[in-house]
């Protein structure tokens, strides 16, 4: 028996105009995203008001088309604009038209605010929608790539070295140029580039120096502080304090080992632990809700490699919209006692564990090496580590700690593994917060989307005492022949009333009555 193959026929054109609903899904992430974007309200995004210039594309379609990309893993502003054209669900959402890569990129890059509210207002929807409730939230961070590379880094040192010896060589090829009888192409060029880098050289020195004057403004007030200190213990006592004068800082530019990015100035050297490599990175934080949604309810960007000071921005950037949290479980990379002591006194729980993490795992069977497994966990010694210590001990520290590992690691493992989300496409870190906290929305939509599709799920399907033992096979065929055949009726029906409509556009008289 000769094999057979299923008929493909390219050539032979469509009889009726094809229902771009018809190829999407039911279920698809598309029509949630519609339906939700169309409920915010977009005041805050540019819009050219005056009219003038080509037809804008509405704001509307504009977010939800990046929110649907960022969910599926298309970042790149010219491959959302081929997407346009391949992808049926992008063509729906679109509903075929085809903003280009510079529309798109311009629109990303001027509604940074624009989508901090938008975060703010689907945090709100998910409350209205009962599947939202702010009490227990987790925090974390994770280093993602910044759009620079490594080797772009300079010190102040040798910027200030090159600076001079571009300068050297601008003023050596200006001279050559005016030496010339005829003028040479390649000399303006060679000039332009050399001066291109020296601004650039010239930007570096200026950030170095600006961030060595923060240090010296941090030193001073610490230089301040010993000073009062010890003039109210001379008080106190009546005696002369024991021990070196503190000596006044100086900090200075060309003494510091600290690097500028040329691409990215705002970028900084990290690794997450010895083991890893050093990247040119970002900090991006995430408060996620530990009671049950998983949803993002605060983020924002850290130039910081550790989040030894990124408690309170945490804490700080939940919308004030949504309260503030009953607790925060935080990891021990989070320790700090002072910031312990003014949350606390706002009325927050901290559940911080003072610990390395694989203090709290207990493991049956041990697999590391005994230099590994048998390192002795350091115990604190200030007295606010050690009552926090004894918290995380007692059974309702242990169960609220539990929760922290299982909801704010899994939605960086979804935002990197699944939705492929794993170094900015912008520049500076007003920018870089803002492409952040587009991917938060997206998130936040995309598990939205999945909870409301498996509450849908859990109310359609039967119980088993409320089956019809008496409904038979072919009742049930029946049934769903008769839905099949009613969507397809619907269809020619709305197909047909289109054709009938162009067939009468086309054949009205023309205004000169010809």
């Amino acid at each position: 028996m000769p094999a057979r193959f299923v008929s493909v026929d390219r050539n032979t054109p469509m009889l009726l105009p094809p229902d771009l609903r018809e190829w999407v899904p039911e279920d698809d992430l598309v029509h949630f995203v519609i339906e939700a974007v169309d409920r915010l309200p977009l005041k805050k995004f540019r819009v050219n008001h005056r009219g003038t210039g080509d037809k804008q594309f509405p704001p509307h379609m504009m977010l939800a088309l990046l929110i649907y990309s960022y969910a599926n893993g298309l970042f790149s502003s010219r491959k959302i604009e081929r997407a346009t054209h391949r992808d049926v669900a992008m063509r729906y959402l679109t509903a075929g038209t085809h903003p280009d890569h510079d529309t798109i990129c311009k629109f990303r890059r001027e509604n940074l605010e624009a989508f901090q509210e938008s975060f703010v207002d689907v945090l709100e929807l998910a409350r209205e929608l009962k599947l939202l409730k702010l009490g227990n939230v987790s925090l974390d961070g994770t280093h993602l790539k910044a759009n620079a590379s490594i080797d772009q880094n300079v010190s102040y040192q040798r910027a200030v070295a090159i600076r001079e010896q571009l300068r050297l060589d601008v003023d050596e090829l200006l001279a050559q140029a005016d030496a010339e009888e005829e003028d040479s192409q390649k000399l303006p060029e060679e000039i332009a580039r050399r001066e291109k880098l020296a601004s650039k050289m010239e930007r570096a020195i200026e950030e170095l120096e600006a961030r060595a004057r923060q240090r010296q403004q941090k030193a001073e007030a610490k230089y301040e502080a010993k000073k009062a200190e010890r003039r109210e213990k001379q008080k106190k006592t009546g005696k002369k304090c024991t021990g070196r004068e503190p000596k006044r800082p100086v900090k200075k530019a060309e003494d510091s080992k600290e690097q500028c990015n040329l691409s990215d100035p705002d970028a900084r050297i990290m690794r997450k632990n010895k083991r890893a490599s050093f990247t040119q990175s970002y900090n991006a934080q995430a408060a996620v809700d530990a009671d049950g949604s998983q949803l993002v309810v605060g983020q924002h960007v850290s130039q910081s490699a550790s989040d030894y000071a990124e408690l309170e921005n945490g804490v700080a950037s939940i919308p004030s919209q949504l309260g503030k949290p009953g607790s925060v479980l935080a990891d021990a990379g989070y320790v700090n006692g002072d910031a312990f002591d003014r949350l606390e006194q706002d009325g927050v729980e901290i559940y911080c564990s003072v610990h390395r993490e694989d203090a709290h795992n207990e493991r049956h069977y041990d697999f590391r090496p005994e230099k590994a497994s048998g390192r002795a966990v350091k115990e604190p010694s200030d007295e606010r580590l050690v009552a926090m210590r004894d918290k995380l001990r007692t059974e309702e520290g242990k169960a609220l700690y539990g929760r922290r590992n299982h909801t704010v690691e899994p939605v960086f493992g979804i935002i990197k593994a699944a939705m492929g989300f794993r170094g900015f496409s912008l520049r500076g870190k007003e920018k870089v917060s803002g492409e952040w906290t587009l991917v938060c929305l997206a998130y936040n939509l995309k598990r939205l989307h999945g909870m409301v599709e498996g509450a849908k799920n859990d109310a359609g399907r039967p119980k088993s005492s409320s089956i019809n033992t008496n409904m038979d096979s072919n009742d049930i065929r029946t049934s769903v022949a008769e839905r099949l055949l009613r969507r397809i009726i619907g269809t020619i029906c709305r197909r047909l009333r289109r054709l009938a409509a162009e067939s009468t556009a086309k054949l009205a008289p023309s205004p000169t009555g010809s």
